[in-house]
């Protein structure tokens, strides 16, 4: 609350110098200001989302597609991959060794190499593209995958995953098991090494890798398989190899739903868990998506996409099934993708050109008033350096006020909970339906050991 009054001062001061500059020159300004839109038709942005909602009845749900909705399952719409077996040799050359590399360019992680069911963000050197998104963040997990989501939520097995074998692994069990990662600007890998599965440690380890590649190719590489997939439990954590991406949606039926958003999973790939042996890989290649495209004319003509329109408000190409899907509906874009790129490109008649061209010479409105008025742009300035000085200065005395009140009164409830205070990125309300049962993980607090994140997993319900 403090750092938003300060900063709504600062904004205060500012604005107040505007106002004062302008009045000096109302004969010069007199176009009102205006806006175009209702304060209440504003949405919130990405970064809004992540840094958390809720109140009471809000939250997350994992759900179904809607009724006019179909998941779209293993179809080679976002992704065309292959499998590789022991024999062939582009096994080989898709597996990354890690222990070639000098030891200043791996990370083993030494979190996640010492705990079970946890999870940490990672922040890539690279803009990595996921189902056609930029991503520049991901979370690590030691069972055996990665979450791609933009909101962390509790159930981060339930979907946005990139799983080469999500299980129920134990790192903590032995020294010699680690989770680390490599990251050259080009290539991000991760690698589960001789992990266990949970309870039943005896039966094997597994060595297995992830690899996110610059141009939005995918990689899963099997080293040691000690066990089949297939026999490998799922009753205490989800067993699950391949990709998936969804979709969050607000939830307005109800009153008490007013702030619950549903995430809805709209694509998955599901790979054949009996080709997964030791010595095995597959590989993802992206394919183009309606996202790439910058332009009206290439989003509604290109060869490359089938189903884009063209959302002129936001600037977007898309079909309507992607992260942004909420932001498509709320301004209308289905309906605006309806149209053609002409319905966007204005063009001035032939009579109001040929009256501008044939207008008279003369002083334009703007240099006449600049002559009339020279010194309008000093006293704005000059208003609103005073107003930011204005405020800096105030800030300056709260914080000391502050620190003053923290060292003199150590003992009193406000400054304990100014100590304690602190931001949760994930939603604080969650409620998930249609999943069964699913590990569970939410973060926690390190004691300033790592300046990375955390995720610890809780038991499955």
């Amino acid at each position: 609350m403090g750092l938003c009054a300060v900063l709504l001062i600062c904004l205060s001061q500012a604005e107040l110098g505007r106002v004062w500059a302008r009045e000096l020159e109302d004969a010069v300004s007199r176009t009102p200001l205006r806006t175009d839109a209702d304060p209440s038709d504003f949405h919130r942005t990405s970064r809004d989302e992540r840094s958390g909602g809720g109140g009471e009845g809000g939250g997350v749900d994992i759900s179904v597609m809607p009724d006019n909705m179909t998941l779209i399952l293993d179809s080679q719409r976002y992704y065309r991959w292959q499998s590789f077996g022991p024999t062939d040799r582009r096994t080989e050359d898709l597996w990354v060794d890690l222990n070639a590399l000098h030891k200043s360019q791996v990370r083993i992680h030494g979190i996640l190499s010492n705990t079970h069911r946890q999870a940490a963000r990672v922040a890539l050197s690279f803009d990595f593209p996921f189902y056609g998104h930029q991503l520049r963040q991901i979370i690590v997990a030691t069972g055996g995958f990665i979450f791609m989501g933009d909101i962390t939520h509790r159930m981060l097995t339930a979907t946005q995953y990139v799983a080469p074998l999500m299980a129920n692994f134990d790192p903590s069990f032995s020294k010699n098991s680690t989770v680390s990662y490599s990251d050259n600007g080009n290539l991000f890998v991760v690698q589960w090494d001789k992990v266990r599965l949970k309870d039943r440690e005896d039966e094997g380890a597994f060595t297995f890798q992830a690899a996110l590649h610059r141009n939005g190719t995918i990689v899963f590489n099997y080293r040691d398989i000690s066990l089949p997939v297939e026999r490998i439990n799922s009753t205490e954590h989800p067993v699950k190899v391949g990709l998936s991406d969804a979709f969050m949606a607000t939830l307005s039926s109800q009153p008490s739903d007013a702030n619950r958003r549903i995430i809805y999973e709209y694509h998955r790939v599901e790979i054949d868990a009996t080709k997964i042996v030791s010595g095995s890989a597959f590989e993802f290649t992206p394919l183009p998506t309606c996202l790439q495209h910058t332009s009206c004319e290439v989003c509604l003509t290109s060869n490359l996409t089938t189903g884009c329109g063209w959302c002129n408000t936001l600037q977007r190409c898309s079909d309507g099934i992607d992260r942004h899907r909420q932001e498509w509906l709320d301004y209308d874009c289905p309906e605006e993708a309806k149209g053609t790129c002409e319905d966007y490109n204005t063009v001035l008649p032939e009579a109001s050109m040929n009256s501008f061209n044939h207008s008279s010479p003369g002083p334009t409105p703007s240099s006449a008033e600049l002559e009339d008025h020279p010194h309008k742009g000093i006293t704005e300035n000059t208003a609103i350096i005073a107003g930011v000085v204005a405020a800096l200065v105030l800030i300056v005395a709260l914080t000391l006020l502050a620190v003053y009140y923290i060292n003199t009164h150590p003992t009193v409830a406000p400054p304990f909970y100014l100590m304690q205070r602190r931001t949760n990125n994930y939603w604080p309300s969650m409620k998930f339906r249609n999943q069964g049962c699913h590990s569970s993980y939410a973060e926690v607090e390190l004691g300033g050991h790592e300046k990375e994140g955390f995720i610890e997993a809780e038991q499955c319900c």
